[in-house]
């Protein structure tokens, strides 16, 4: 062996050769090679170095023969110019996984994540995911993927709609309906010069390196064209209960929550026409399929047994009913796949269910920030938003006393769009308003109230961590409340930084509005009864589609926790002299509500224009092409003040709605006012900014804007 080493020199070191060589085996996957030792896969060429520098080591220590020792050597060296040479091991091609899920409406859009985030922790290759998706799931995961900056990573869409007329003729009984058959055409819809694919449901969680089910393709052998797992119920043996009729299977059948695919394969054998006829012929007499897709890929397997590649029951640990999927691994470190295939999801019943449950919830609230990091070894060319970031971030002086509110201006959060079900159906009046706010967790409580009080369409942004976004989704799916309004949209905006990004989030849920008017409110704020009907009547009335203004909602407050709410403007005046409600912020902040003019709007009953005054910051109902808010501005202050001098700016008439009224309930101080009182470099920090907000004002709109900045300075 040593000889030949020695006078084959350079030459032997082929890839064939290289499989012979002291037990290491190459691996080729979609053109990447690594190396195994055992079952560990090495990715990176270091690990080549480590491996051999210690087998040369051992060999010219253990057996003292230098023509041994000198034969390892040139093993060492010709291997590393084999890898610098003829491959790249972590390039974005070598290393390349394909991944390809179907997904659809919103509950779906939010399993995959799990899903996605259990690849993300294990994986050291670079990914590429294709998702079949309907239009739901597509407004959803495009800006969720392209905020969430992950390098390495590679997201491409394809509509599902295209995809229907496929598979619509088939009945189907399963609850995921005709989705749950699209699997069957990946042949057809994903790019032709893919070779193959890892495809999951969504209802998947890793526990391992995803880059070692891909190695698992090498294994395929002759015409194999399908890898999958035995199914683990009986549900194939149609002894479940009695004149139970499966469709046919190969033994105990397939489950195909986790599917090695080899495209190029099946398109030669003309998949398409294989698994249609197959369908076409069981359908005659089963009539429907009762697990969508799995009947008729096992249908298949049935007839063509070759096509199928067995593999090891851990890549597939099914979760379901009737599962003896604790038969198939000795401990719970065996697992690779844990596959939730059950309705019951994490109720299911199995003797390990509680480690399955915490690890799945490991991933379902792990911070999705922390899988920004980069591939070590594996550099990949960055995107576009990501050069603009770092770009950005350049230009910031790390020494300036400002640097993090600077910095929180550039901040890309990731954004989960309706992280609940979503339904809007647009009014024939053509004169709709959507009510527009902010919450972070502490402010959840108010959700109902607000519900019971505004039943027009509404557009939140949420600030929470993942975590706080779970306890979010058990809250809204417990409310009798929540659960039955489909017209709110909930935009989750992930925390990041230090500075609550209030304008930022503003902007999210604007941006996110389906009517043509907007009613831009907080949170702390409670409409009165019939807001909602009284601003479409006033929209229409005050010709608001072709002039600029800004409808006023007049803001009162109480400091009761417990408040017998107003249900006329009469009673709501009778609360303010008996000292019950007060005008808002009377005692803290006279000037941000005093142009509403609070004396004249007790006995007006016609909308009245006012002028624009320093500090004012009333809540406005304006339509939905606004200016946005100005981002810079985070925490407390001035946050809304700039977006009213935009208006103002821009010309919009402000208008006091004289039958309008809205109230702030109490609440203990947020943490950005409190930072606000007591550091001065924070108050300093914010003089900056509005000084910088002034400047950019007179950029943008000329002499005109000069009136803003004068009154500031006469305060």
């Amino acid at each position: 062996m040593f000889h030949f080493l020695v006078m084959s020199g350079i030459n032997f070191f082929s890839a064939e050769n290289l499989e012979l060589c002291l037990g290491y085996v190459l691996v080729f996957c979609n053109d990447s090679v690594h190396i195994e030792l055992s079952t560990t896969p090495f990715c990176c060429w270091t690990s080549w170095h480590g491996q051999l520098v210690s087998l040369f080591y051992h060999f010219a220590r253990k057996t003292v023969v230098f023509l041994a020792a000198f034969g390892m050597l040139l093993l060492y060296l010709n291997v590393l110019q084999f890898i610098m040479k003829d491959y790249n091991f972590c390039s974005f091609h070598s290393g390349l996984i394909h991944v390809a899920c179907v997904c659809a409406g919103h509950n779906t859009s939010r399993d995959v994540i799990t899903l996605v985030k259990s690849i993300l922790f294990h994986r050291k290759n670079p990914l590429h995911f294709h998702f079949i998706t309907d239009a739901v799931a597509h407004k959803i995961l495009a800006p969720l993927f392209q905020s969430w900056l992950v390098p390495s990573l590679q997201v491409s869409f394809y509509d599902a709609d295209n995809l229907k007329p496929e598979v619509a003729w088939v009945p189907n009984k399963h609850y995921s309906g005709i989705y749950g058959l699209m699997k069957l055409t990946l042949t057809k819809a994903l790019p032709t010069d893919l070779a193959k694919v890892i495809v999951l449901d969504t209802d998947i969680t890793f526990a391992t390196d995803i880059a070692e089910l891909w190695a698992v393709f090498r294994k395929f052998s002759g015409p194999q064209a399908i890898g999958l797992v035995e199914n683990q119920s009986d549900w194939y043996l149609g002894n479940l209960w009695k004149n139970h009729k499966p469709w046919p299977a190969l033994g105990r059948g397939f489950n195909t929550g986790v599917i090695l695919l080899l495209l190029d394969r099946l398109r030669r054998i003309d998949w398409e026409q294989m698994w249609r006829l197959t369908a076409e012929r069981e359908l005659m007499s089963m009539l429907s399929t009762s697990l969508a897709d799995q009947d008729i890929f096992n249908a298949v397997i049935k007839q063509n047994p070759f096509l199928v590649h067995q593999l090891p029951c851990f890549w597939n640990v099914q979760l379901s009913d009737h599962t003896r999927s604790e038969q198939c691994y000795t401990e719970v470190s065996d697992l690779k796949v844990i596959h939730w295939n059950s309705p019951k999801k994490l109720r299911v019943k199995n003797k390990h269910v509680e480690f399955f449950r915490n690890l799945y919830l490991t991933f379902l609230e792990y911070d999705g920030n922390l899988l920004r990091r980069e591939l070590f070894g594996c550099p990949s060319q960055p995107s576009s938003e990501s050069l603009r970031l770092q770009s950005a971030l350049e230009e910031l002086d790390e020494d300036d006393q400002c640097y993090e509110f600077r910095r929180e201006r550039i901040t890309v959060h990731r954004v989960h769009l309706y992280f609940l079900q979503y339904e809007y159906t647009p009014t024939e009046d053509d004169a709709d308003v959507t009510l527009v706010a902010q919450l972070s967790m502490d402010r959840l409580q108010m959700l109902e109230a607000i519900c019971k009080h505004w039943e027009g369409p509404i557009s939140l942004a949420l600030y929470m961590s993942d975590a706080e976004a779970q306890q979010f989704l058990r809250y809204g799916q417990a409310s009798e409340v929540l659960k039955n309004r489909k017209n709110v949209g909930y935009h989750v905006v992930y925390k990041e930084g230090q500075f609550y990004p209030v304008n930022l989030l503003r902007n999210i849920a604007l941006r996110h509005v389906n009517t043509p008017y907007v009613f831009l409110a907080d949170v702390d704020f409670l409409p009165m009864y019939g807001l909602y009907s009284y601003l479409r009547k006033s929209i229409t009335q005050l010709d608001m589609s072709h002039t600029k203004k800004a409808l006023v909602v007049p803001a009162f407050e109480t400091l009761r926790y417990r408040l017998s709410f107003p249900k006329s403007k009469a009673e709501l005046l009778s609360m303010l002299d008996m000292g019950t409600l007060y005008t808002f912020r009377y005692h803290v902040w006279t000037k941000g509500h005093a142009p509403t003019n609070y004396a004249k709007w007790r006995t007006a009953t016609t909308p009245y224009k006012v002028e624009w005054e320093c500090d004012f910051e009333p809540y406005v109902v304006v339509r939905r092409d606004c200016p946005e808010y100005d981002q810079r501005f985070v925490g407390f202050g001035w946050n809304k003040v700039s977006h009213i001098i935009e208006l103002d700016a821009q010309e919009y008439d402000l208008v006091i709605l004289p039958n309008a009224f809205m109230i702030h309930m109490p609440h203990a101080p947020s943490f950005d006012i409190s930072k606000f009182r007591s550091s001065s470099s924070y108050r300093y920090c914010l003089s900056m900014l509005k000084e910088e907000f002034h400047q950019d004002l007179s950029r943008k709109y000329g002499a005109a804007a000069l009136k803003y900045l004068t009154a500031e300075r006469n305060i």
